[in-house]
């Protein structure tokens, strides 16, 4: 059984960071510990929001206990999303070198949550420049959407060759795989979600239907998944068709019910058995 060491944030109420990616992975057969970078009552789209941003020394702390049980070398991978600061982000990274020395083999898959298409960025100041500066380098597996890609790698693209040009220049910089979620291009119709996944000579699309809303915390489930099934199996084109249907049948699920949070535990059976199945294409 995998292990998952997963660095976000947690609110009581709705799906974000830890709390949209930790029971996925559970159900998947994945065994998680989760470390909390806030406690939030819900998530910040919400008008309000209360409860604690967690000192990135106290993260440090807890993460240094599971350190002191002598378990880190079961770890098989290290995840992590929002950073809220420049110091957890050295927190996180540290925390990932030191899985790293317990276990070789462990991954870092790092989700550079930055901003989107339309909204801009939404990353407190500094953290752009982090994520570009060091944990590119750091991730074995980086899981940006398009805008993010295209500040990260500083191009600007308008084909999905473009698109591929950016992930494989981002790959040359560190992680050996690179999810880019949320991709449109000029020379492609505009209606489809699609999802590029790009790794060593192989690259791979997949496409589902549109669905016009938006779902907070269904890019933190995403690359949860797509570390799930990277784990199990190895195989990119797998790991990125999984993703895709095991994420548009929740989606689905979501938004036929009328409810705004992602309806996990009602969908759950989605995780194993999706609904839906979309093939990933061979790109090259």
């Amino acid at each position: 059984m995998h292990t998952v060491l997963s660095i976000q944030s947690a609110v009581a109420y709705g799906h974000a960071g830890n709390s949209s990616a930790v029971f996925p992975m559970q159900r998947s057969g994945v065994n998680v510990w989760p470390v909390y970078t806030v406690n939030f009552s819900n998530h910040t789209g919400y008008e309000t929001w209360r409860g604690p941003m967690i000192d990135a020394q106290d993260v440090a702390s807890v993460i240094q206990g599971v350190d002191e049980r002598g378990v880190l070398p079961q770890v098989s991978a290290v995840l992590s999303g929002y950073q809220g600061s420049a110091d957890m982000g050295q927190v996180i990274l540290d925390a990932a070198a030191l899985v790293k020395k317990r276990n070789p083999a462990a991954l870092f898959c790092a989700d550079p949550v930055l901003g989107d298409v339309g909204r801009g960025f939404y990353a407190r100041p500094g953290i752009p420049e982090f994520m570009r500066d060091h944990v590119v380098q750091a991730a074995d597996i980086l899981t940006p959407n398009l805008f993010e890609l295209q500040y990260l790698t500083g191009r600007t693209t308008g084909t999905v060759g473009d698109v591929l040009a950016a992930a494989e220049e981002l790959r040359a910089r560190g992680p050996r795989i690179v999810l880019v979620t949320s991709v449109v291009a000029d020379d492609m119709v505009p209606d489809p979600m699609r999802m590029l996944a790009v790794g060593e000579n192989e690259a791979w699309l997949v496409e589902t239907p549109l669905i016009d809303r938006t779902f907070t915390g269904s890019g933190d489930l995403t690359t949860a998944m797509f570390l799930t099934h990277w784990l199990k199996t190895g195989d990119l084109a797998e790991s990125l068709s999984q993703t895709a249907s095991i994420v548009y049948s929740i989606l689905e699920q979501t938004a036929t019910s009328g409810v705004t949070e992602l309806q996990l535990v009602a969908a759950q059976d989605n995780i194993v058995n999706p609904t839906h199945t979309f093939k990933a294409i061979r790109l090259s």
